[in-house]
């Protein structure tokens, strides 16, 4: 069965969720990641969903959602399109999980809302390592900012002769996937151009990572607020270790770690059956 699509509209932007139906069961809402979309979640929906009433969120500049003016895609941004959803939904406390960008969104909003989310599942999504540019001081992070939406308005969109062209470069960045999902995220996570070459749909202003909302005291305050049952997977073959003394995971009082072996940043992906098992258990 195919989802349905519907669109909303958060901070004037007219924003796309799928809904993989099963009215009358606990809702449960997916986030995706950066540079990525919705339909990538199509395999734990169609699972989940005999359990639960599954949605799935296209953030903002990405998938079939509209791209925001100039590079307004900063964590804060996308935690208001995901209240602004769960408003329409209408159901609380609720169950969330999200991959990578979607996971921090989703332990944001449990942060702000505690009383609002029954369990929160965050798949590789805490926030930047430490170390990374976007903790330094704030002259350099402006400055890197600036410079990079600066590069970006010179940036022209990557385009692909044909599908496969497109699907290898899905392959090269995730080597684990099968040709399956490969085919899968690319044939829903791409349009043709006017000259009919193939181009990601994402936008490209979207790589611009905002110089603030990082902080890691910040972040580890907030996440201190989350009383939701919380279950975070990491992937042992990741392009980032795994988070084990990080001060932002030891904020979340009630949190459990899955350490993947032969999983990348793609865990639900790369291992599905476990992710699978693990988060249908975690939230019954």
């Amino acid at each position: 069965m195919e989802p349905i699509s519907h669109f909303f509209y958060s901070d004037r932007l007219k924003l796309q969720f799928w809904d993989y139906g099963q009215d009358g069961k606990p809702s449960l809402v997916l986030v995706h990641g950066g540079l990525d979309h919705a339909r990538m979640w199509d395999w734990v929906a169609r699972s989940l969903r005999e359990h639960y009433h599954v949605y799935a969120l296209d953030l903002r500049g990405h998938g079939n959602s509209a791209w925001a003016p100039g590079a307004m895609y900063g964590v804060a941004e996308h935690v208001l399109d995901l209240s602004a959803l769960l408003d329409i939904i209408g159901e609380f406390p609720i169950r969330l999980v999200g991959h990578s960008l979607g996971g921090i969104i989703v332990l944001h909003y449990a942060g702000i809302y505690p009383d609002r989310v029954r369990k929160a599942v965050s798949v590789e999504g805490i926030g930047f390592r430490a170390g990374y540019r976007v903790h330094g001081p704030a002259s350099q992070r402006l400055r890197r900012w600036i410079e990079d939406v600066r590069g970006l308005e010179k940036r022209h969109q990557k385009s692909y002769p044909d599908l496969e062209s497109a699907v290898a470069r899905m392959k090269e960045a995730n080597p684990h996937l099968s040709d399956e999902v490969a085919h899968h995220l690319t044939r829903h996570g791409t349009n043709f151009d006017a000259d009919g070459s193939i181009v990601w749909k994402f936008d490209n202003y979207a790589r611009a990572i905002s110089p603030y909302g990082h902080h890691m005291e910040d972040v580890a305050e907030l996440y201190s607020q989350i009383t939701s049952p919380t279950l975070l997977f990491w992937g042992l073959e990741s392009i980032a270790p795994v988070p084990e003394d990080d001060a932002r995971v030891a904020a979340i009082k009630n949190l459990r770690l899955i350490k993947v072996p032969k999983a990348g940043h793609w865990v639900h992906h790369d291992q599905l059956g476990l992710f699978l098992n693990e988060t249908t258990e975690f939230l019954k």
